[in-house]
């Protein structure tokens, strides 16, 4: 019965860490944990034949497959490696390799990116189609998406590649994109990426390619599939397909000899530290494609290749409280204190707990010793407590407040999401505070002189209550504020009236609402064009627009409700920000599709799908992702998705193609 209960425990837990780290793309545990515990049920339902359960987690490769793109049957299934932490491991890889072949080998060596697999198909030199990973054997279609990394071919380089092949690498976020992206989600106070993995797999699956764009992602690719090959060799292969103009890795080596593999394993372990892009372990492949297929598959992984992966960089220390710090939306974030450590070069003193639910998953008490890592070796997080070494006199079980520690308004929980938040947003200091920053922020109003130390300044002397009162300041008011000065005070206050000229898109950024973001903003404001039509647009007139979902309409609805936010509109309307969208009419090319209400869908030839988006709105029509009985037609490119087409049969909605709706706004 143990071993039962046991099994049952951890296919639970198992599925739960896949959802999380494939779907919502959060790591909720680490790497090294997360195979220990798979191991464990593999070993333990070897033992225990009888439980045998088809949709356990041992049985399948993680799923990405999201449902707001189409899916592909991947020609050749897209299986997972064998992984090992120990040197032992690959010492008998090593050896079980040379008994099955029996003749000399050589094996390449190749970092493992720590990023999103992704499978290209080439035809004719011209990317047709990229499908993630998926289950392993169908994964999502996101080729307009992958069109967005710069690095990536979408014509090949001379004639020497084969009419059409598949190859295969990994989607990155570089270090640098990685902090870029990761320090505006803090200032618009969304969930922190862990590492470049979770940020590359969260980018590609944006419906909105402009956003993909946006944050620049990278790619590597290390594996070509076909029937008409340049060569036998892996290594050779992938030299081929850099001059074709694909980004390969200039680190492989081909090794003959188990000591030239170890070699290559001990140089990179500490080497990796030094690369622009995320790494997680070796890859280790036998370079014959004839000596490969001799070695064949197991079930899930091939005999002919393995993965060693470096032991993430952890440290036990003791966890001496936990702070919770409230944002501008009024979210609350617990932060862990710690007993200072050196990790990964710097001194770790603080480590986010993200929510109530991790809290409460890891059980933690006042004086525990904890394991800390940092997340892509960037954030610091608590990945487990030593329960071994809690004494009886560890405190009580830390749990999550139930009032804001800043108003002590009690706390409310939104159905469907992690956070808590305070609801008194018109009093609460550290919301008021971080409002008027956001307000002020480079990509909202982008008022110069102005940081987070002058806004608390401003705010403890009374002078400034929200950001509307900006637009009173005077030099004399702040000149003999410490720190200011007539100087500073004057950039500031012109910078202020300088403000009042901000295009409409990021007026409505400024304002703070919930979900609204840079691009959503500039949704809107071309799609109401004023901020009165905005103010009185329906659930039913937001969710028809494309990229407006269910939980941005009701946050605008709730924002416009609100009397206190009805208020600072008003007053910045007197002050004459703008609040529609200057010269309009440049936006508008013709009046041939006016009224009409379309849907994009499939994959196009001779404009992206943000390009159509753009051309239907300078051309008077009105962008809808989802198709209903006032849809008046879908512009439809290859591979349209099945959903939408039986949708628009069903309610005889036109189908256009991409020549015929040029010839329209000709």
């Amino acid at each position: 019965m143990g071993q039962e209960r046991r099994i049952s425990e951890l296919r639970k837990l198992l599925h739960k860490y896949n959802y999380m780290y494939y779907v919502k793309n959060v790591s909720v545990v680490s790497d090294f944990e997360y195979d220990r515990l798979m191991v464990e049920l593999i070993e333990l339902e070897q033992q225990r034949p009888d439980f045998y359960d088809p949709n356990s987690p041992s049985q399948r490769v993680g799923s990405d497959i999201s449902k707001g793109f189409s899916q592909y049957s991947h020609i050749y299934p897209m299986l997972s490696l064998d992984n090992t932490y120990s040197e032992e491991e690959i010492e008998l890889f090593f050896d079980r390799v040379a008994t099955l072949l029996n003749e000399p080998f050589e094996i390449c060596c190749e970092l493992k990116f720590d990023g999103l697999s992704i499978s290209l198909t080439y035809a004719d030199g011209a990317l047709v189609r990229a499908v993630t990973r998926g289950d392993g054997a169908k994964g999502d279609i996101v080729t307009e998406n992958v069109k967005t990394i710069k690095t990536l071919p979408l014509r090949l380089v001379g004639d020497s590649f084969p009419k059409e092949f598949e190859i295969r690498g990994e989607i990155l976020m570089p270090w640098s994109s990685f902090e870029i992206l990761n320090k505006e989600r803090e200032r618009e106070e969304k969930q922190l990426f862990a590492n470049p993995r979770n940020a590359a797999s969260g980018t590609l699956k944006q419906l909105n390619p402009a956003i993909v764009a946006a944050r620049k992602l990278d790619t590597y690719l290390y594996y070509l599939l076909g029937e008409d090959l340049p060569s036998d060799g892996h290594y050779e292969n992938m030299i081929m397909a850099h001059s074709w103009g694909f980004k390969v890795s200039e680190h492989m080596r081909k090794c003959s000899t188990l000591q030239e593999v170890m070699d290559f394993i001990h140089l990179w372990e500490s080497e990796r530290k030094n690369l622009p892009v995320a790494t997680d372990g070796i890859v280790l492949k036998v370079n014959s494609i004839q000596q490969q297929k001799i070695l064949g598959y197991k079930a899930k992984s091939p005999r002919w290749a393995i993965a060693y992966k470096f032991q993430a960089e952890r440290v036990l220390t003791r966890l001496n409280g936990v702070t919770f710090q409230v944002g501008r939306t009024g979210s609350v974030t617990p932060v862990a204190l710690l007993e200072p450590v050196q990790l990964s070069g710097s001194v770790v003193r603080r480590a986010s707990l993200h929510n109530a639910d991790i809290m409460d998953n890891l059980e933690l008490h006042l004086g525990d010793m904890v394991f800390v890592e940092k997340g892509g070796e960037i954030i610091p997080k608590i990945t487990g407590v030593d329960n071994r070494s809690r004494s009886m006199l560890a405190g009580d079980k830390i749990s999550f407040i139930t009032r804001c520690p800043e108003c002590n308004t009690k706390l409310v929980r939104i159905e469907g999401e992690a956070a808590y938040y305070c609801p008194n947003s018109s009093e609460c200091a550290p919301q008021i505070k971080g409002r008027i920053e956001h307000f002020i922020s480079r990509k909202a109003m982008n008022i110069e002189g102005i940081g987070t130390e002058t806004v608390d300044l401003l705010f403890k002397n009374g002078l400034i209550h929200n950001f509307t009162d900006l637009y009173s300041l005077k030099v004399e008011d702040i000149s003999h504020l410490q720190g200011l000065g007539e100087k500073s005070a004057s950039i500031i206050v012109n910078g202020i009236k300088k403000s009042i000229e901000t295009p409409f898109e990021r007026v409505i950024f400024a304002l703070g609402i919930r979900y609204v973001g840079e691009t959503v903003a500039k949704i809107l404001a071309r799609e109401f064009k004023s901020m009165d039509n905005l103010m009185k647009a329906s659930y039913e007139d937001l969710i028809q627009v494309d990229e407006i979902g269910e939980k941005i309409a009701q946050s605008l609805i709730g924002f416009f409700a609100d009397v206190a936010n009805i208020e600072k509109i008003e007053r910045l309307r007197s002050i004459g920000l703008r609040f529609e969208i200057f010269d309009s009419e440049n936006y508008k090319l013709s009046n041939r599709l006016t009224g009409k209400s379309i849907v994009i869908s499939g994959v196009f030839e001779k404009h992206t799908r943000e390009e159509y988006k753009e051309m239907i709105q300078m051309h008077g029509a009105k962008n809808s992702s989802s198709i209903s009985a006032k849809t008046s037609f879908v512009l439809a490119g290859e591979n349209m998705g099945p959903v939408k087409l039986s949708q628009a049969k069903s309610l005889n909605i036109p189908i256009v193609r991409e020549c015929d709706f040029l010839k329209m706004i000709e």
